[in-house]
């Protein structure tokens, strides 16, 4: 028996974006309670500053990933929630892509933005299927 309704389980796409917003709650929560450890591995600078900074974007990660999981666990979550996460996701890939750039971070953190570039695909994918579908339901008189 699963823990995830068959809605979810049936679903590939929905099942990932799951499993990616559980990977993305327990990440976040990893880098708030312990963000030295995870400069370290990004090879980056580690000070006061940074690592209460870092620990504040891992608090926004477990939010963003745990509002994101919640949404696709209910039979029709809302387009613009994936629309929403997705955006964060292509920004975070972006950030991550400028500060390896800038020598910010060690190259080992393209693996994040990858990650995170994939993760905003599959949220533009979903946010798709939901619109195209009529996934989720719409106010009246509300615009896409």
């Amino acid at each position: 028996m699963s823990v995830l309704p068959l809605r979810v389980t049936s679903d590939p796409l929905r099942l990932t974006l799951v499993l990616v917003a559980a990977v993305t709650v327990l990440s976040g929560v990893v880098q708030l309670v312990a963000p030295g450890l995870i400069l370290g591995l990004l090879s980056a600078d580690s000070t006061t500053t940074t690592r209460h900074l870092f620990a504040t974007v891992g608090m926004f990660m477990a939010v963003v990933g745990g509002l994101l999981a919640h949404a696709l666990v209910t039979a029709a979550p809302p387009p613009y929630l994936l629309q929403w996460a997705g955006a964060q996701k292509f920004c975070a890939f972006v950030l991550v892509g400028v500060g390896v750039a800038r020598g910010l971070f060690g190259p080992s953190a393209l693996l994040v933005a990858v990650f995170d570039l994939a993760t905003a695909v599959l949220c533009w994918l979903m946010w798709r299927r939901l619109v195209h579908r009529g996934g989720a339901p719409r106010a009246a008189g509300a615009g896409v």
